[in-house]
């Protein structure tokens, strides 16, 4: 199962417990610690696949001893983490382009903006 910390919050009126009323008390999971083994070959798999599905998943939860919903929500992370850095990419792109396209706007050949399209996805 998943580790739960017993009571999260600055109330300090005695022993903590998950259903006090009286006091902010929340179950809260304890955050995984990826090992750099782990960390390493989860990487490697990523860089493979973004999605890991089925016997692949239960198959790597296994090997680096892991639960499956331990490397599924790894890779839902990762795959955010990706797209955040794509974004930045295209994002620095486009403001690259936007400083380079005022010196080329006087240019009559269309060949020369073409290259210089950026796709952004939304």
């Amino acid at each position: 199962g998943l580790e739960l910390s017993h009571c999260v919050g600055a109330n300090s009126m005695g022993p903590a417990g998950p259903w006090r009323s009286g006091g902010p008390c929340k179950m809260k999971r304890v955050r995984t610690v990826f090992k750099p083994e782990q960390l390493e070959r989860l990487e490697q798999e990523f860089l493979k696949q973004q999605y890991m599905v089925g016997t692949e998943r239960v198959d790597l939860a296994a090997t680096l001893h892991l639960t499956e919903t331990q490397v599924k929500v790894w890779f839902q992370n990762r795959r955010i983490k990706w797209r955040k850095q794509s974004m930045e990419q295209k994002a620095a792109k486009l403001s690259q382009f936007g400083t380079i396209q005022p010196a080329t706007a006087d240019s009559t050949d269309v060949g020369d903006h073409e290259e210089d399209t950026v796709d952004v996805e939304l």
